[in-house]
Formats: C-alpha cells, sequence, structure tokens
C-alpha cells in the first residue's frame, strides 16, 4: 500500500516535536506573526479550535512572553502538559451558549487567533462549507469580543466563500488579506484570513 506524504514527518514535523510542540502549524502561526505582528506580549489572546494546543503554546512562550493571558476552547482537550500558567482551557463547543459565556466572560481580546478546521469527508463542497461556516463563527465573535485596535487570523478552506468572508473582515478592519504561510503543506488548500486594526464601531 502506498505511503501518502502525510503519513511521513516532514522538516516542520520534526522540527516541532524536537522544540517540544504538539504539531507542525505552529510555524504557520509564527510565520503570520512575523509578517503581521498579530500579537504583543501582554495581550489578552483568544484560541478558537486551539487543540492539540500548538498555537497556545507558542503564543505563551514567544508571542506574549509570559506577560498576559490565552483563553484556549476546543472541542478536544490540550496536548499540554503542563498547561502553561497564562491558559486558561476550555473543552467543548466554542459557539455554544454555555461556553460562549465563558469567553465573555474572560474577554474582551486584544487578538482572536483561529486554526480550528472541521471533521473532513473528503468532499471538497462539504468540507469547504463546514469551514466557511467555522470562519464565518470566529468573525461573529471578534465582531463582539475582539477590542478596537484588535487584530484576528482564522483558517478556512479555499474553494468555499473565502471571499465573502474576506469582503465582511474589510468592513470590520483597517487592513484584511488572505494569507499561505510557508509551513501550509503543499497540497493544502487551507488558507487563512488576516484582520488588523478592528475599527470602532462607527468605522473609523
Amino acid at each position: 500500500m502506498a505511503v501518502s506524504r502525510r503519513d511521513k514527518a516532514d522538516f516542520f514535523t520534526k522540527k516541532a516535536h524536537s522544540e517540544g510542540y504538539p504539531a507542525r502549524s505552529v510555524y504557520k502561526l509564527e510565520e503570520i506573526n512575523t509578517a503581521h505582528r498579530l500579537i504583543k506580549p501582554g495581550d489578552s489572546v483568544l484560541d478558537v479550535g486551539a487543540a492539540p494546543g500548538s498555537w497556545t503554546l507558542f503564543t505563551h512562550r514567544e508571542l506574549i512572553k509570559g506577560n498576559g493571558k490565552i483563553v484556549s476552547v476546543d472541542l478536544n482537550p490540550l496536548s499540554l502538559d503542563p498547561i502553561p500558567p497564562t491558559v486558561i482551557s476550555f473543552t467543548g463547543d466554542a459557539f455554544s451558549k454555555e461556553i460562549r459565556a465563558k469567553l465573555v466572560e474572560e474577554g474582551p481580546y486584544d487578538a482572536i487567533i483561529s486554526d480550528a478546521a472541521p471533521m473532513t469527508t473528503g468532499n471538497r463542497i462539504v468540507d469547504t462549507t463546514r469551514s466557511e461556516w467555522l470562519a464565518e463563527q470566529v468573525v461573529i465573535l471578534a465582531g463582539e469580543q475582539l477590542k478596537v485596535h484588535g487584530n484576528m487570523v482564522i483558517k478556512i478552506f479555499q474553494g468555499g466563500g473565502e471571499q465573502e468572508v474576506l469582503k465582511t473582515m474589510r468592513q470590520m478592519f483597517t487592513k484584511a488579506k488572505a494569507f499561505k504561510p510557508k509551513a501550509s503543506r503543499e497540497d493544502s488548500f487551507e488558507i487563512f484570513l488576516i484582520g488588523l486594526d478592528k475599527k470602532d464601531q462607527n468605522g473609523r
């Protein structure tokens, strides 16, 4: 039986494990933040779809520098032992009434980050539709819980409604753009939408 490229540990996977991160996705956030300065020391950060925890751990170690707060939420628990002292972790649906209330209680946030992806089916139309829904929900959450001048990054699968989501973000942020990190696998159809400098309610 042929071995998929995804079954092999590539450079980024090996690097992540050697540096103590549970997944290679850490280098996507590193590249995004280097290019766009989403998060700074002392920030309050919401990580939606955080498990296994690479983005949360990198934010703790390298971005807020242990000075600030990270609220991490996912259907699955974080694979971090120990959980960093700056992290408040919730296990459950970020968009459910119960968990959303907890996120609101800890907010508002200087930055919202999301590497969330739906359970994939192999059907491109179904998968992109589910990804678009997730992205839209994070944008709605950012509209309510992201501070003025705050920043956001969300993952979405290409081929769905990424242009519509980006259009909404351009109304919310001074600058919004799509970005494909080098750390994304070549065969992946994921892309990241970045919103910088959230406008105030009057659109300034």
